[in-house]
């Protein structure tokens, strides 16, 4: 079994997903206030995963299309938005099967860590929206890397390892860092403008559910949001 196999656990990290305070009360709540008002937005939540985040789109009024790597994903995500969303199989390292300026709003929640290079994703994002239109993403905070990288490198790009466990088994993962300068340095050469970036505290339930990771959230950030603009 290699890295990052989602396939192998879309069950278990799905079933976890939805109880851990990291997805419900921080990253979920934070990229949604970052996407604002979608009513009658024709979004795109590229690494759609079980489906959490295109779920709360469209009942906020979205007209979500789906995209994700992981089959097994895609078959929760489907039970979860039901058969009218388009959800698509795809790989975002891979041109994307739409037309040009299909969409208002590309959503991309904790992907971006898992690719090599972001350019080109992001050139993929460019194309798919429309003249100033909008990409909210999450990824990992290059600070909360290096808790767990075993390096004081913080200006590289380079990939490290973790492993989770996900309803009791072992899960091997592959991130790459980057520094936010490399971050902001991809956003600019990929024609997005930056509008806003976040490092939001977690919300005030998290305080009596999960207190550790409420305190430990509060003092260090653990994800990076970013909200941009297409020029």
């Amino acid at each position: 079994m290699g890295y990052n196999n989602y396939d192998e656990f879309a069950d278990g990290y799905a079933s976890d997903n939805e109880k851990t305070p990291f997805n419900t009360l921080y990253e979920r709540p934070a990229i949604l206030a970052l996407a604002g008002d979608v009513r009658g937005c024709r979004v795109l939540d590229a690494g759609c995963g079980a489906g959490g985040h295109a779920a709360a789109l469209i009942g906020r009024a979205a007209v979500v299309t789906g995209v994700d790597l992981s089959t097994n994903m895609l078959r929760i995500a489907r039970h979860r938005v039901g058969p009218d969303v388009a959800l698509h199989h795809a790989d975002l390292r891979a041109p994307l099967p739409f037309d040009d300026h299909a969409f208002d709003l590309v959503l991309s929640s904790l992907v971006m860590h898992y690719l090599p290079a972001w350019e080109p994703t992001l050139d993929e994002f460019h194309r798919l929206l429309v003249p100033h239109g909008r990409l909210v993403l999450s990824t990992r905070h290059p600070f909360a890397d290096q808790r767990i990288n075993g390096t004081d490198d913080y200006f590289g790009t380079y990939a490290f390892t973790d492993t989770w466990i996900r309803n009791g088994r072992r899960m091997p993962m592959r991130f790459w860092h980057r520094p936010l300068r490399a971050m902001l340095a991809a956003f600019h050469s990929t024609g997005f403008i930056v509008d806003d970036i976040a490092e939001p505290d977690p919300q005030p339930a998290m305080a009596s559910i999960d207190p550790i990771t409420y305190r430990r959230l509060s003092r260090t950030p653990q994800f990076i949001f970013f909200a941009l603009t297409s020029r």
